[in-house]
């Protein structure tokens, strides 16, 4: 069965096509639609056994985008290198499920409509994510579309860690609970992290970080989410590269009554204007930061603290709600790559157990788990390469073949 990935993004549209079998996960190809959203949008396209394609494509619009990437595949240039590619099955990230999507669903005409009414609680997500369905819908027609959730991994967080202190029947009626996202990397990155502990799911409790542009913390008990630290939506939680994370909300209330701004001016400060970005005045990314940083920048500096205290922050508390931690796993862009960030972060959490190698967190690359923790360390450390498109090609293979 050949089933392609597409998974969505505000800016980008990363794919990968995959042969698979109960015993066999072949990549056929892969790439990304850069810049979507401008002119100056390109696909680069990776084919086994064939020279890496970049080319400028249009792609004004995530529709386009995805549109794209199947003639790409399906109807290849002439002259191309390879031939056509079958595609069995569409597979595609949606980040926010809300109450009804709890597992990967196969999509109906009814099923879109409800993905289409939930875009008010992702609205920089769905929407895109939709755009990429509706394109596959109306080039495959005949080919299953699969929607795989963000938001379903945390379906099994207890009443406990999903309600908000609302009047309990006014948020029930209207949905207001802490959905979670990041949910295919957390499950697919604390699945991996079992397999190296050599352990089964049952009595396990680990916390993994995904660690990125956007960031958040699950604690996983006996393999199942029970915490984690985004909410309704994706600005809960984390410091992250341009979203504030967790504030006071009257502070909310404070920028509209006090201060006049509009709710759009507020969505604009607290999405795109905050977090890292805001702290430093300068950039949302961790790798500029850290270099302004060593160059004696206290802005950049400051902002990379205030990260990993929040970060370090939500691991401890992680760790007692689940009543002890065995394992910590980082992934995400900042979690697989930033060796500094790392450091920063497990300084101070030798408490629970979690002793950092500095020469093994060091030496951390490629696409391999790498334990980072010392040999003497209680509980241990790790770094896993996180694989949302591997995670998404599997639910949906494991859907049509109950």
């Amino acid at each position: 069965m050949h089933i392609l990935v597409l998974n969505a993004g505000s800016s980008t549209l990363k794919f990968r096509l995959f042969t698979m079998a109960d015993a066999e996960e072949t990549v056929r190809a892969e790439g990304i639609v850069d810049r979507v959203g401008s002119a100056r949008a390109e696909l680069r396209l990776s084919v086994a056994g064939q020279p890496d394609v970049t080319r400028p494509v249009p792609a004004e619009t995530p529709g386009q985008a995805a549109e794209q990437v199947l003639t790409s595949l399906i109807a290849p240039e002439s002259g191309a290198a390879y031939p056509p590619f079958q595609i069995d099955v569409m597979a595609h990230r949606v980040v926010h499920g809300g109450a009804r999507f709890v597992a990967p669903t196969r999509l109906t005409p009814d099923a879109l409509d409800s993905l289409r009414a939930l875009s008010e609680l992702a609205p920089l997500h769905n929407p895109v994510n939709i755009a990429g369905i509706e394109a596959g819908l109306r080039l495959l027609p005949d080919a299953p579309a699969i929607a795989v959730f963000d938001t379903a991994f945390h379906h099994t967080l207890p009443a406990v860690a999903a309600n908000y202190a609302l009047p309990l029947e006014y948020a029930t009626q209207r949905g207001l609970r802490r959905y979670g996202f990041h949910g295919i990397s957390h499950q697919y990155v604390s699945a991996r992290l079992l397999e190296r502990l050599g352990r089964g799911v049952e009595g396990t409790r680990v916390i993994t970080c995904h660690l990125g542009n956007g960031a958040s913390v699950c604690a996983v008990q006996d393999g199942k989410s029970v915490e984690t630290s985004m909410g309704l939506t994706p600005l809960e939680g984390l410091i992250m590269g341009t979203r504030s994370g967790d504030l006071d909300p009257g502070l909310v209330l404070h920028l509209l009554r006090v201060q006049g701004m509009t709710v759009e001016a507020v969505d604009d400060l607290l999405n795109h204007q905050s977090g890292l970005k805001g702290l430093s005045g300068r950039t949302g990314d961790v790798r500029d930061l850290e270099q302004a940083a060593s160059v004696g920048d206290t802005r950049a500096e400051l902002a990379l603290e205030c990260f990993a205290y929040r970060v370090r922050k939500y691991i401890g508390a992680y760790a007692a709600a689940l009543g002890g931690v065995e394992a910590v796993a980082f992934t995400g862009g900042i979690g697989e790559h930033s060796v500094l960030m790392r450091r920063r972060i497990c300084r101070g959490l030798e408490f629970l157990g979690l002793r950092l190698d500095a020469e093994q967190n060091a030496r951390v690359g490629g696409r391999e788990p790498a334990r980072i923790s010392s040999d003497d360390s209680p509980a241990q450390l790790w770094v896993i390469p996180t694989d949302e498109e591997r995670q998404i090609a599997r639910e949906a293979y494991a859907l049509l073949h109950v």
